[in-house]
This record gives structure tokens, C-alpha cells and sequence, in this order.
């Protein structure tokens, strides 16, 4: 049964921080735009299209400078559950050139062989990948769920309900990572390589391969997956987001970010 948990210490451990960040980002930035737009000291602009995307397109970028080392330290130990293929002859020597232990130990010593194999920049590979997805991929997450919230919302209420939130943040979830799947195989690849053998010179080599040896099919491998696991995820986050600032702030509704 642990074995499907291979490699969530690390990111466990660092998922408050990363999803308060990206959020936060989020929040500020569209609320800066939206106040020097206006050029009011409003307590609550309106929000623009506009707004939104420049916002999400920041917390995309954002995103990727936090998440994208613990990405390739989770991918980089989730791949040890692989065992070592026969058929291949450069892998097979190095196995046993390591006397078939794993190459690394945990998250930590992960971290330090990297860092001492190739680097600090080695902790981003597959970092171009990762903000092809998550720039469009934040996107199509923040601006539909603060859409859905307020067309579901009543007019007469201050601010959504919690069902609303948890609805909205929950179809937005399975929408952002539905669509963010081709780039999200690109990216895993990326960071999984490397590790025996490098086998990608960079984004455009990895597509260009996976085509020519899987098929356009092998971009959207896992898309169902990553729908139904979007959708309460999401709609979690966004709850516990949402009810949090509630509480924090002493309102009795809960407010948008």
C-alpha cells in the first residue's frame, strides 16, 4: 500500500507554502491591477477579464520558481518503483555498477545528488515544460472558478456560499488539469530523464520523440485521471482558501479572492 505514496514526503511537507504562495500571488495581483485600474481606493474594484489573466499568468510563473524542485524530487523517487528494464543494455550496467540499490535514499539525499551531479539548475530540469503548463494551466484555474462562483452566487448575496465555492473550485480543478495533461507528460518525462541516462536534449526533442514512438495518444495518457482527481482537490483547496479567509477576516460570508 505505500508504494502509492512513493515520494509524497517531500511534497507533503512543502504543499502549505507552495499553495498559499501561489494564491496569495493571485489574490494581490489582481487586486493590485484591479485598484491602480480604477484608480479608487475601493474597498472591492471590479474585476476584469484582463485582470485575471495577467494574475494567473504570475502565479504561473511563481509557481514554477517554488514547485518545480519538489516536482523533480517527487517524480525522481516515484520512478525508483520502476524496476530496471532488461532490454536495455546501458541501463542494465549501471544497475549493477550500483549493486542494484536505489540511486536515491530519500528526498534529501535525492536533493544533494543532484545538486552534486549537476547542480542548483539541475533541481529545475523540465522547468520550460512545467511553465508551459502551469502558466496556461493557472489560467484556466483561477478565472473559471471566479467566474463559476459568481454566476452561481445569487445577486442578493454578499459573497458565495460554501456549495458554490466547492462547486466552482472543483469544475475549475478538472478543467486546469484536464487541459494541462500534454504538458504535465512533457514535464514528468523531462525530470525523470537523467537520472542513467539522458535521453531528451530539451521540450521540443521530448514531443518529438514521444510522437515518433507513441502517437499523439501518448500526450493525453493519464487525462482521466487527472480530471477526476482535479475536481475535489481543487474544490478542497478553494474551500479551505475561502473559509479560511472568512475566519481570518471575521466576515460572515465568504468572499473571492
Amino acid at each position: 500500500v505505500f508504494g502509492f505514496f512513493k515520494g509524497m514526503s517531500f511534497p507533503l511537507a512543502s504543499i502549505a507554502v507552495y499553495n498559499s504562495v501561489v494564491f496569495g500571488v493571485f489574490s494581490n495581483t489582481q487586486r493590485f491591477l484591479s485598484q491602480h485600474r480604477c484608480r479608487e481606493p475601493e474597498a472591492s474594484p471590479p474585476r476584469t477579464l484582463s485582470d485575471l489573466l495577467l494574475a494567473s499568468m504570475v502565479a504561473g510563473v511563481v509557481s514554477v520558481g517554488l514547485g518545480g524542485p519538489v516536482d523533480l524530487i517527487k517524480i525522481r523517487l516515484q520512478m525508483q518503483t520502476q524496476p530496471f528494464p532488461d532490454a536495455n543494455l546501458s541501463l542494465k550496467s549501471r544497475a549493477a555498477a550500483l549493486g542494484e540499490q536505489p540511486v536515491y535514499q530519500g528526498p534529501v539525499h535525492c536533493i544533494a545528488t543532484i545538486v552534486r551531479n549537476e547542480g542548483l539548475a539541475g533541481l529545475y530540469r523540465g522547468a520550460s515544460a512545467m511553465l508551459l503548463r502551469d502558466v496556461p494551466g493557472y489560467c484556466l484555474y483561477f478565472i473559471p472558478y471566479v467566474f463559476l462562483s459568481e454566476w452561481i452566487t445569487p445577486e442578493a448575496c454578499a459573497g458565495p456560499s460554501p456549495c458554490a465555492v466547492w462547486l466552482a473550485g472543483g469544475v475549475a480543478g478538472a478543467i486546469s488539469w484536464g487541459t494541462a495533461t500534454p504538458m504535465d507528460v512533457v514535464k514528468s518525462r523531462l525530470q525523470a530523464d537523467g537520472v542513467y541516462l539522458n535521453k531528451y536534449k530539451g521540450v521540443l526533442d521530448c514531443i518529438s520523440q514521444s510522437y515518433q514512438k507513441e502517437g499523439l495518444k501518448v500526450f493525453f495518457r493519464g487525462i482521466t485521471v487527472n480530471a477526476v482527481r482535479g475536481f475535489p482537490m481543487s474544490a478542497a483547496m478553494f474551500l479551505g482558501y475561502e473559509l479560511s479567509l472568512q475566519a481570518i477576516r471575521g466576515d460572515h460570508t465568504v468572499t473571492s479572492p
